[in-house]
């Protein structure tokens, strides 16, 4: 697919810079690109096939202080829609051989790497009962305005992370989790059947 040079109504003063000083999202740029929850890429509703191209416009996605995902080139800047998060976490690698040792990292979409770790938490609502479903993210990084870009786990990685995961403890509740570079990350509540495992790690 070529994208074709679009024109913009008029240049707008408003960038992501001074964003946060307007209220009327109305006035703000937007640009005719939408991320779909798959991770499809659309550019006036067709999706965009080429890899190069999708890395680059992925390299020029930031955040502003509202959440709003802003696509910022050189020559301009605007909000573009965003169903979830921006990429998808499609493989899992991990290296070591025991749990606190080992290093657990994903491979996004777009082929960004990232392990997790202090710098790229796994994050989830985890709190829940044990049979409701859960989805986590990795944080990649953080845009201008203080947000976070993230990665949502595909469901086949997080088959693989469950298959890693073991009993925890995370503010005195049981829990099941993966451990990455020496930190724990909880994945969903720990079934009742399993809470006699964890009361050595919960004290």
């Amino acid at each position: 697919m070529s994208i074709e040079p679009y024109e913009t109504l008029a240049p707008s003063p408003i960038g992501l810079d001074n964003a946060a000083l307007c209220d009327d999202e109305a006035v703000l740029p937007h640009l005719p690109f939408h991320i779909q929850r798959d991770g499809t890429w659309l550019y006036r509703g067709t999706p965009i096939r080429r890899k190069a191209m999708l890395c680059l416009f992925a390299s020029c996605l930031d955040r502003d202080q509202q959440g709003r995902y802003w696509l910022q080139t050189p020559t301009e800047a605007g909000i573009i829609g965003v169903e979830d998060v921006p990429f998808l976490a499609v493989e899992l690698d991990f290296k070591g051989c025991s749990q606190r040792d080992q290093t657990l990292c994903l491979r996004t979409n777009l082929d960004e790497v990232f392990c997790i770790g202090e710098d790229h938490p796994l994050l989830c609502e985890w709190d829940r009962p044990a049979d409701v479903a859960t989805v986590p993210y990795i944080h990649m990084r953080a845009g201008t305005g203080g947000q976070p870009i993230m990665a949502r786990i595909s469901r086949a990685v997080l088959f693989e992370l469950a298959a890693l995961a073991v009993p925890g403890c995370v503010a005195g509740e049981p829990c099941l989790g993966v451990w990455s570079r020496g930190m724990f990350f909880p994945l969903s509540r720990l079934p009742e059947e399993g809470c006699a495992e964890a009361e050595g790690v919960c004290g």
